[in-house]
């Protein structure tokens, strides 16, 4: 009986060692969901109504993540950055986005006739506002960005801003 219990404690000491070595994160990000954004990185003009911007974006911790830094001076004020990332377990990328007026924006990424997006939905006064993210056009030098608003449950979109992306040379 008292080698049954040692046994047993030795049983119950090395399974969630096993357990532990067969749940090892992957590292490492070469899938093509997780290319999906790789057009967007680079260092980009940017021209939009009433101004100019830089944005250069980056991918890092080993391919994983695209960090962008918005620049608008000295078209705009407006300076930010995001996050993005291929979610595996939701499947799905996934961004944040924070800049110099405090806001804070989470989005989910999909498409839009084959255009990749970025998607997000708030509450205002009792109502479901949409707001998105279109990559358009995209070429090896240049893109089109749309910012985009829909009020009636992505039936229809309003595009709000839109940003040529030109490389930088």
């Amino acid at each position: 009986m008292h080698s049954t219990l040692r046994i047993a404690a030795l049983v119950a000491a090395v399974v969630p060692l096993f357990a532990h070595a067969q749940a090892q994160p992957v590292y490492g990000c070469d899938t093509p969901e997780s290319k999906r954004f790789d057009f967007w990185v680079g260092d980009w003009e940017l021209e939009f109504a009433g101004g100019k911007g830089r944005n250069r974006i980056e991918k890092t911790l080993d391919g994983c993540v695209i960090v962008e830094h918005f620049r608008g001076a000295p078209g705009t004020k407006l300076d930010g950055t995001s996050v993005s990332t291929y979610d595996r377990a939701a499947k799905r990328w996934k961004q944040t986005w924070v800049d110099n007026t405090g806001s804070y924006l989470d989005f989910t990424g999909g498409e839009d006739g084959g255009d990749p997006t970025f998607e997000r939905a708030y509450e205002k006064d009792g109502k479901t506002i949409r707001l998105r993210m279109v990559f358009r056009e995209v070429k090896k030098d240049s893109l089109k960005w749309l910012w985009q608003r829909s009020d009636d449950a992505g039936k229809s979109w309003k595009t709000t801003w839109e940003i040529d992306y030109r490389r930088a040379r």
